[in-house]
Parts: C-alpha cells; structure tokens; sequence
C-alpha cells in the first residue's frame, strides 16, 4: 500500500478534517502528522490543547493508521522521515503566505516522484461554527493570559508590536508575511503602550488618560483579538492603586504589567536628562513590585520591573543592582532601556545580567537602537522585543499628507492610490 500523508494543527475534529481523511484513504495507508506546539504558533492561531493531546485526539480518528509530530512547518523533517507518496491538504493553501509552504512541499516530493493532492476546503455553517468558537476560546481571559509565559518558553524570542485600537489590534493579530526561507512568520503579542494610547486620544504621554479610559481601549481590542497583551503601566501610580491595577488587568485576560522605576509627573523616557525625572529608589519600588505580586490571583499574570538607569545615565552598575533587587522582590521580568542609538549598552547590560541569572526574562525596546536585529538580541539572552510606537509613527504622517492633500486641490482623487479600500477594511474586520 502506498502512504499518505496530512497534517492537522487544529484542537477540534469536524467534518473539513473528516473529509479530508476520506479522501486520503482513496490513495492508501494515512499518516496523519500534528503540527507542534513550537511551528503551530508561527504557521497559526496558538493551539489551546498541548501537541500530546491533540496527538491522541488525532489517534481516535477512524482510517487513521499512525499519528506523528510534525516540528517543521514546511515538512522536511516528515518527508525526509516518511517519504509518503502523497501529502493531502485542503486547496486553502494554494493562495496567501500558505503558498510557499504548498510549493517547498511541491518541490520535496518531486525529488522522489511523490506528489500533492488538493481538496477542496470545506466551509459550510457548522465548520464556521465551530471555527469561531475555538477563536472565541483562545480570545476568553484564562487562555490568554497564560500564552506569553508559554511563548517565551517554545520561541527564541516574543515579538510584540504596539495596538492601540480595535483594528490596529486586528492589523497584528492578522499580519502574516513569508519570511526567511519560505517559512510564515507573525507578531506574537501586542503592546498597550500609554503614549500611543495617549496620543490617539490627543493628550500628552504624562499619565493624564485614566486607567479607566486605558481598559477600555485593553476591551476594545480583546473584544476582536486573541494574542497575549502585554500593558504599559507607567509608573504604576501610588502602590495602594497598582495593586487593584493588577487585579483588573488579570481579569481582563492582561499576560503583562510593565512598570518602570519612576516617581512623579512621568516625562517620556526619550528625553533623559533633558527633562527634570526622579527615579524612584530601589526599596520604593521594590515594595510596589512586592505588593503587586502579593495582590495578584494567577500564576500566569507577570509584572515586569523597567529600569530607567541608563535612560538617566546612572550608570550600569546601577541598572544591574536594581535588576538583582527587582528579581529578588518578585519581578516576573526586566526591562532595560535606553535612548542611544548604538546597542552597545543594551547588550552590556543583557551579557552582565545573563552572568548572574539564567532564567528572568529580559526585554527590550529597541526604538532608539533599531539597527539590532531580534536574532542578535536573543543572543544576548532577550526574551521579548517590543516596537513600541511604529504603527502610530507611520499612521500620523500618512493621515497628515492625505489631509493636505485634500485641501490643496479641493477633492480625493489625488489621494486615491495611497487609501486601503473599503472592501479590504472590511474584509480585515471579522463578522460575527
């Protein structure tokens, strides 16, 4: 008998995965593979079941003859192992990022005479059904809030980008591009950040939108995402408010507080020295770290101390004694900071801090120095890569030139070529 070979990722059999396995069964014996935990979260949503599970549920499917793990998104490791005579998948990966994994497993199976079937993509009511609840399920507070933990234990480093709305969430959650040797390549999380949330608001970045106003705009994009959320939480105010912040951002399905070394009227930390900022001392905010850690009710929820040390030229020696004092107070994670554009003292940092622990994750923001790449960082031993700011920074000017434009010569048509359509926004916009 000839051998078949398919890949599922999905947490949740219906009748697509049913007839796909039908129609394998028309060509001989079916292996059916499932996509690890680790290239699941680059090729597609983040499973909800752990790669075991998902393997015995696979195992109870009937026709199936053997279940294996697939750790390569684009299948090398199964066909150089298996050698199956066909590989079966539905017709939706002929199209989109998808089609470059289709053509790398083309160009696999030719080299042995094996070949790809295509099957058309069942969608009818109870496949969108269930597709949308096991959206809605990775969406729900106890899944969310424990997937950053788990992302920066299966991948090299966590890149999250800057949302500050319902559709810039949705631009994130649904950018998937083909990258380096073919393979998919995705945002990880997103970062709530104060000053872009401020700056959509038109207020100035010193704290002045209320914590109230900033969970709502945490809803308006958990309302329409399902990546983990990482939140800017300033200063973290008075230690007797960061305390009820930490419950309310846990009960919103919130992965991650940052909160940096700061006391008094926050000044953007890009202007340094120029601008009069205290820094608070290191049993200050260890205490508010303490307490926020004593306040919470999940395993999964992390508060991440920023060290501002650099950014106000204390000196390194003082930005790894307030990581050391951080950790031992509870911090789940450090953030380093700085303004130069040379990553010299970044990876300064990160190398010294490796030295004496192994485990804190370390994350970055790498606005200032944007020429280091994410694979350098996590070589020094980052975990998470934050762009902070750069949806808001490429939107501004956009809207800026379309509106000038518009006034110069009294109509749209010469800002017509550089618009999104309508109909791509509202594809991008999900119906219930």
């Amino acid at each position: 008998m000839k051998t078949v070979y398919t890949c599922f990722s999905t947490d949740v059999i219906h009748e697509g995965h049913l007839n796909i396995i039908k129609e394998a069964r028309k060509y001989g014996n079916v292996i059916v593979g499932c996509l690890s935990d680790k290239a699941s979260i680059r090729y597609n949503r983040f499973p909800t079941v752990p790669e075991e599970k998902r393997m015995e549920l696979y195992r109870t499917i009937e026709g199936v003859e053997k279940v294996v793990l697939q750790d390569s998104m684009h299948y090398d490791d199964v066909i150089e192992d298996l050698h199956p005579d066909f590989v079966i998948h539905g017709d939706n990966w002929s199209k989109g990022p998808e089609a470059a994994i289709r053509t790398h497993v083309v160009e696999l199976l030719k080299a042995y005479g094996g070949e790809v079937i295509d099957v058309p993509y069942t969608y009818n009511e109870d496949v969108r059904k269930i597709d949308l609840q096991l959206k809605e399920k990775l969406s729900m507070p106890e899944y969310r809030r424990k997937r950053l933990r788990q992302l920066i234990a299966m991948t090299p480093v966590v890149k999250a980008m800057e949302a500050h709305s319902g559709l810039t969430g949705l631009i994130v959650e649904k950018t998937v591009i083909e990258g380096k040797e073919g393979k998919l390549d995705q945002f990880d999380a997103m970062w709530i950040s104060s000053l872009c949330d401020s700056t959509a608001k038109g207020k100035p970045d010193i704290e002045l939108v209320d914590m109230t106003s900033r969970f709502r705009t945490i809803e308006d994009i958990t309302e329409v995402t399902t990546k983990p959320i990482i939140f800017d939480g300033d200063t973290g105010g008075l230690t007797e408010h960061f305390v009820y912040t930490v419950r309310s951002l846990e009960r919103l399905g919130v992965s991650a507080v940052i909160i940096e070394d700061k006391k008094g009227l926050k000044k953007n930390s890009l202007f340094g020295t120029e601008v009069e900022q205290t820094q608070a001392t290191i049993e200050e905010f260890s205490a508010k770290i303490a307490a926020g850690k004593k306040a919470q009710l999940t395993d999964d929820f992390m508060i991440i101390a920023r060290i501002e040390s650099l950014i106000l030229e204390k000196g390194m020696e003082d930005a790894l004694e307030r990581a050391k004092a951080f950790v031992a107070a509870g911090a789940d994670g450090i953030m380093i900071h700085s303004r130069k554009k040379d990553p010299a003292e970044i990876l300064e940092f990160c190398d010294k801090f490796r030295a004496f622990d192994q485990t804190t994750p370390i994350v970055v923001v790498p606005s200032s120095f944007n020429v280091i790449t994410e694979e350098e960082l996590a070589e020094h031993g980052v975990n998470i890569v934050i762009y902070a700011n750069q949806l808001t920074r490429s939107a501004f000017p956009a809207m800026q030139k379309t509106a000038e434009d518009i006034l110069r010569y009294h109509r749209a048509k010469e800002v017509d070529d550089r618009l999104m359509s309508i109909k791509d926004i509202i594809t991008l916009i999900d119906e219930i």
